[in-house]
């Protein structure tokens, strides 16, 4: 449904482990801060290029319903060339190389380009319609840093469980079913029918189901763990890697997976579970007891963006009520924008409830792992230990 371009997952997080050491490993306090790009100047740039995760911009290729881009160009006159990634390290490689106007971070890769000073801060009263913001958003911990706004938000929502219904006839209450060997209610083992998502912050997917699998572990926060929780979060992950058919990166890969190579249970995007859906695939999803991890993207704009008005152009255009409304009902996300959740034919009156909008406190949003946190001063794991060890995880040690 969504163009992704495939790439061997080793080599791609073997490459970015580089990138980790250097944008977490060695800094762990702000860079200084970056002055928005000097621009002499307000006439449109004719492009702009944006690194996005699949499905989140869209020009009616696959559904001339959603389309969010044609207007735009044709309003403006800024083409949008748009890369898509898989993973929150390959925005911040991709980042850090440069040539690109913005990218649609998670907050586990917003903090690393904040700290490596590879984005800029916006100026948010260039932004029209910021205001209209969602409260819970506008100031939150991974875009805003000493009072500086490091983007727009543009999306959000949790990681969920999906399943084959033809195998549970009744929704699994537990994460269990991906992490612990066992025997599915059809009778068959779950090894080989399971996949885990392919990128270090999973580790915090194991964090979270030992919060309350082993509570005396002391858990508060599972991307602010110390070194026994750590462990303790590995090992849960090199026991499930026998039961590992794919580490999936790519969506349409999973998509595919689910449809023809017998994958039953496995942590997923509401969209692959959308477009499962409607290619009348037997799945559902749930957010287990444990509850989930999740994402709160922000469209960030490079430190030497060569496009800067048609960036700032797209800003304001990608919290309107209508794209924000359009982008929830393809992806199966929500609006950062509470406006976009009425009047809205693609989403739905009761599209912004099915979508979680609700359930914001229950997920606990990706975070970059740093070696200072709250919950043990400076005894935390940094994001370069996830990345090297995770990569150890997925060959099998």
């Amino acid at each position: 449904m969504r163009s992704t371009i495939a790439f061997d997952s080793r080599l791609l997080l073997m490459a970015c482990v580089a990138i980790a050491v250097t944008a977490c490993g060695k800094k762990e306090e702000p860079a200084a801060p970056v002055a928005p790009a000097a621009t002499t100047s307000t006439a449109l740039e004719g492009q702009v290029d944006i690194i996005a995760w699949p499905g989140y911009i869209e020009r009616g290729a696959t559904d001339k319903n959603y389309d969010w881009v044609t207007k735009f160009e044709t309003d403006t006159g800024c083409k949008v060339n748009v890369k898509i990634a898989g993973t929150s390290d390959e925005m911040v490689s991709l980042m850090t190389q440069g040539g690109y106007d913005l990218v649609t971070a998670s907050g586990d890769a917003s903090l690393r380009l904040i700290r490596g000073g590879t984005v800029q801060p916006i100026d948010p009263t260039r932004v029209a319609g910021y205001d209209a913001l969602d409260a819970r958003l506008k100031d939150a911990p991974w875009h805003v840093v000493d009072g500086k706004h490091y983007g727009v938000p543009y999306q959000w929502g949790p990681n969920v469980l999906i399943y084959n219904t033809q195998v549970f006839k009744v929704a699994p209450t537990s994460w269990s079913v991906v992490f612990e060997p066992q025997k599915y209610p059809d009778g068959k083992a779950s090894k080989g029918r399971v996949q885990a998502y392919d990128g270090p912050i999973y580790i915090a997917d194991a964090a979270l189901y030992l919060m309350s699998k082993k509570p005396d572990l002391g858990i508060k926060s599972p991307y602010e763990l110390n070194a026994a929780q750590y462990n303790a979060a590995l090992e849960l992950l090199r026991q499930q890697h026998p039961l590992i058919q794919r580490y999936w990166h790519d969506a349409n890969v999973q998509v595919q997976d689910f449809t023809n190579e017998g994958i039953v249970a496995s942590g997923t995007w509401p969209f692959q579970v959308n477009t499962l859906l409607a290619n009348k695939q037997p799945v559902a999803s749930t957010v287990p007891a444990e509850g989930a991890t999740g994402w709160a993207d922000t469209t960030m704009l490079h430190a030497q963006a060569k496009h800067p008005n048609c960036a700032y152009k797209w800003l304001e255009w990608s919290i309107t009520p209508k794209v924000q409304g359009d982008v929830a009902a393809w992806f199966g996300s929500v609006p950062v924008v509470p406006a976009a959740c009425e009047n809205n034919a693609l989403l739905g009156a009761q599209g912004c409830k099915t979508n979680g909008f609700d359930n914001f406190d229950k997920i606990h949003f990706w975070r970059t792992p740093e070696a200072k946190c709250a919950s043990h001063g400076d005894a935390c794991i940094p994001y370069s230990r996830w990345a090297t060890d995770y990569v150890a995880i997925m060959g099998g040690r």
